[in-house]
């Protein structure tokens, strides 16, 4: 079995690094982040009040979501999202549904903010993606741009700093790297290149992991 644990902030490139691992090593993958985004359209769509924990619990239920959904990408719902994901009672309640997932057989590739430090501890190999909320801002916007959304620079950028702090302020499982993970900074890098060092931290961790002396 083979964990991999990918976390860090907004628009850093985890996703795109965490979905080229998996098919690098054949594994699947899960952004951990659809699950509290799918929380987030459920509970708008329900006129629930996202001030209200209760509320969040009560749409932590799957059963009608459309993971490829496009307003799950969207910025009121990621808002939402980024909110309700504070709430212990809903990390709670997506707890085993992930670490199921980590732990099916043959293993997997998670991306997340807590993948590392909550979800798999144990993980075979984590990492840290980041890079400056400047960066991270043009690259949501040039995604939401995409998606035939208006945006602004500006705005996004106030959005992914605000973010940020509540990741990383929250008292259930804030943002904050594994102390057993590698760091990657992707603000310079090409997504090739960022792919191609992700898969070597992970080779080099993996080896390490392979070559452990028998007890």
């Amino acid at each position: 079995m083979t964990i991999i644990a990918v976390d860090g902030p907004a628009a850093s490139g985890k996703g795109t690094i965490a979905r080229a691992l998996a098919r690098h090593y054949a594994l699947p993958h899960l952004d951990t982040g659809l699950l509290y985004r799918a929380v987030a359209l459920n509970l708008l769509r329900w006129g629930g009040d996202p001030e209200s924990e209760f509320a969040a619990l009560r749409a932590c239920d799957f059963a009608q979501t459309d993971f490829a959904d496009a307003e799950l990408k969207s910025e009121m719902v990621g808002g939402v999202a980024s909110r309700i994901s504070a709430y212990p009672a809903v990390r709670a309640a997506l707890l085993e549904r992930q670490r199921d997932f980590a732990t099916q057989p043959g293993g997997a590739v998670l991306d997340g903010r807590d993948i590392g430090t909550v979800i798999a501890p144990d993980a075979d190999a984590k990492l840290f993606i980041t890079a400056t909320p400047e960066v991270r801002a043009r690259r949501r916007l040039e995604e939401l741009l995409k998606l035939g959304r208006t945006s602004h620079y500006e705005d996004v950028l106030i959005d992914i700093r605000a973010r940020d702090e509540r990741d990383a302020s929250r008292a259930a499982a804030p943002l904050r790297r594994a102390q057993d993970a590698q760091l990657l900074d992707t603000s310079e890098l090409s997504v090739e290149a960022a792919v191609a060092q992700a898969v070597a931290a992970v080779e080099s961790r993996l080896h390490v992991v392979d070559h452990r002396p028998a007890i």
